[in-house]
């Protein structure tokens, strides 16, 4: 509903209002359908106020991309400790594995979201904070690998990291650009991740020695 009157945020309200607005925006209109007239509308805010936070569109983009990695490395993070909770039978390779289903279940969830993080777009905005947030996601993607195959030497476990992460991130890409499993169910497309990921561990084990 429209209000008839800015509405009187506080200081810090009105930079949580105007990042939530832009997250809801963002999901329903994607990058290019992004305005900071628009969050400032839905915010209930005038059209100048954002200045006040986000000297431009880009600012405030940046700052929905770096709490996006956030997000993505916290539900890495549960998916993984929830292994842990199995005893030996999760260990290392339970949480690698776990930890793409929460990378996948991140990505499905957040599309636009997700797209932007890993866009061009990216690349134009990247801030001190934003750089830091994607490397977190990496560094906790790195420690998986490393776990499950620690005694292998640093060449190897660079590899397997890159590896374990193009494999993951490759399949959700193209998962969500409808280049596979247009036709499958939502089970069919959860057994065709997990076999995925349980692939991609396997070679992670047998490559790591």
């Amino acid at each position: 509903m429209t209000r008839s009157k800015a509405q009187p945020y506080h200081h810090g309200q009105l930079r949580e209002a105007l990042v939530t607005s832009g997250r809801v925006l963002l999901e329903e209109k994607g990058i290019r359908g992004f305005t900071l007239r628009e969050c400032a509308r839905r915010a209930g805010v005038s059209h100048a106020a954002p200045a006040y936070h986000f000297a431009s569109i880009d600012d405030l983009l940046a700052e929905l991309a770096a709490r996006g990695f956030d997000e993505l490395a916290a539900t890495m993070t549960a998916e993984a400790a929830r292994t842990d909770d199995k005893g030996p039978e999760g260990g290392a390779t339970g949480r690698l594995v776990a930890q793409g289903v929460g990378y996948m279940a991140f990505a499905a969830g957040n599309p636009a979201l997700f797209q932007l993080m890993f866009s061009r777009e990216a690349n134009r905005l990247e801030t001190p904070a934003l750089a830091a947030a994607a490397e977190a996601v990496r560094k906790l993607q790195a420690a998986a690998v490393e776990a499950v195959i620690p005694h292998a030497s640093g060449e190897i476990k660079q590899r397997m990291a890159d590896f374990a992460g193009a494999s993951v991130h490759g399949f959700i890409s193209l998962l969500l650009e409808g280049e596979i499993g247009g036709k499958d169910s939502s089970r069919a497309l959860k057994v065709r991740g997990l076999a995925l990921l349980s692939a991609m561990a396997e070679t992670v084990v047998r490559v790591g020695g």
